[in-house]
């Protein structure tokens, strides 16, 4: 059996963090929602069961959170950095797809929510 292509996902992490232009969003913070896809070539963690032949989703998320809590203005930057560091710490991660949304940004507007979506490669 031949893999085509394979994904690791972790679909909506929800995080408080305090980013955002207006000061007051970096005293009183926000929810934050994250969507992730990795291109991982994972074959050999299936055929052999063995952690260490793919990418452990628990030592991502330790990324992401130490990535959430550094308050930045623009989301834009904490994705870029979540990306960037995840690749850094990865080897085997080969293409990046996140989305990272902002719950009820203060914007003046009805509006569930705001955000950045990126897909980036090695």
């Amino acid at each position: 059996m031949k893999i085509q292509e394979s994904y690791i996902v972790l679909n909506n992490l929800v995080f408080y963090a305090y980013h955002g232009v207006n000061p007051q969003e970096q005293v009183v913070g926000n929810e934050y929602h994250i969507h992730l896809k990795m291109k991982v070539n994972f074959l050999k963690a299936a055929q052999t069961d063995d952690v260490e032949k793919t990418v452990n989703y628990a030592e991502v998320f330790e990324v992401i959170k130490e990535e959430m809590l550094k308050p930045s203005k623009l989301l834009e930057n904490v994705a870029w950095r979540i990306c960037e560091k995840l690749f850094q710490e990865f080897d085997l991660i080969d293409e990046i797809a996140l989305k990272l949304g902002k719950r009820n940004p203060p914007m003046g507007a009805d509006i569930d929510g705001s955000g950045v979506e990126f897909q980036c490669t090695r």
